[in-house]
């Protein structure tokens, strides 16, 4: 399930945390005033939010996943591959930039490790990442798994999103080395209020333990890029939208003219003078049209027998790359 509102580029698409549907972006029982951060984004640009399944929309009345169950539970890589097969059947066109909270962080940061074209800017909702398991021992790293994905009282929900949380790491770290987090806009927000866990959970697993595996991991994604931007959300806890939208929406904001910026600066077409014998020519023209670079004029003229004179005008999609041996 997705819905998009707005007009403008580049699409933002929100991303939500564990067994989160969109409506957290849009969060119905939102107690305190002010703006809600997706009809808010909508407002300068195209956004979508979509259902993982087995999420939550609402508790009361309970609203569950809008999408079609899949089997659980499953890792952050399957659900970063149901996310590109979704907007590819929904022909939204990209880059895109991702915002997302908690878990969603981690698909996000998969989806970019495997279509980092795809990829145009990045917010980072106090979002999970891989850093933390450094944190733990592997019996504290038990009780994480526990933690998240025991089922929650009072919910019949067997479909219930499950994420297999050591493997999606393995898995992120993997991708991590292949393909190294692109250089696009980021802002990394992180909650300023600690964590409240249950006592008495077993294997040392306290609320001072995560607070300081999340801030560790916190700082370090905030050092993806060279330029990214860490703001710390001091009146907030995991949930920031609920608390502090305006500083997620600004940061939306932020990132989405910066997008704008690096693209007005593109030249965006290219004039390419090719001088060669006929055939040579026509073979490298047909070489840069099938490479996906359309033709929107070509002239010859006539250049004695030695050969043809080739003009001819290039138009590059925005962020494509022109490359070529002379």
């Amino acid at each position: 399930y997705l819905e998009c509102y707005g007009e403008g580029s580049p699409t933002v698409i929100l991303d939500s945390g564990l067994r989160n549907g969109a409506r957290v972006w849009n969060d119905p029982a939102q107690t305190r005033p002010g703006p809600r951060v997706f009809p808010a984004v909508a407002r300068f640009t195209r956004v979508c939010g979509y259902d993982r399944p087995g999420t939550i929309n609402n508790f009361s009345p309970f609203e569950f996943s809008r999408s079609s169950a899949a089997p659980m539970p499953r890792t952050a890589a399957a659900a970063a591959s149901d996310l590109h097969a979704l907007l590819k059947v929904a022909d939204v066109p990209g880059p895109y930039v991702f915002v997302n909270h908690s878990t969603g962080g981690l698909i996000d940061r998969l989806y970019a490790a495997d279509h980092p074209r795809e990829v145009a800017g990045m917010v980072l909702v106090d979002a999970l990442a891989e850093y933390i398991e450094s944190g733990f021992d592997r019996a504290q790293m038990e009780v994480y798994e526990h933690v998240n994905n025991d089922p929650i009282e009072g919910i019949d929900y067997p479909d219930i999103e499950q994420i297999l949380f050591r493997r999606s790491f393995g898995q992120m770290r993997r991708a991590a080395r292949r393909h190294p987090f692109p250089n696009v806009p980021l802002s990394v927000l992180s909650h300023g209020l600690p964590f409240t866990l249950p006592e008495g959970l077993p294997a040392g697993f306290t609320s001072a333990l995560v607070e300081r595996a999340w801030t560790n991991a916190q700082d370090r994604l905030a050092k993806l890029t060279p330029d990214a931007r860490h703001v710390i959300a001091k009146r907030s806890s995991h949930y920031i939208m609920f608390t502090q939208p305006r500083l997620v929406i600004d940061q939306v904001r932020r990132v989405v003219r910066e997008v704008r910026r690096q693209r007005s600066r593109r030249v965006r077409h290219r004039e390419i003078l090719l001088v060669g014998a006929h055939g040579e020519l026509d073979h490298l023209a047909r070489h840069l049209e099938e490479g996906g670079i359309e033709a929107a004029e070509q002239r010859h003229w006539p250049f004695g027998e030695a050969g043809i004179f080739l003009h001819q005008t290039f138009v590059l999609d925005e962020g494509q790359a022109f490359r070529g041996r002379g």
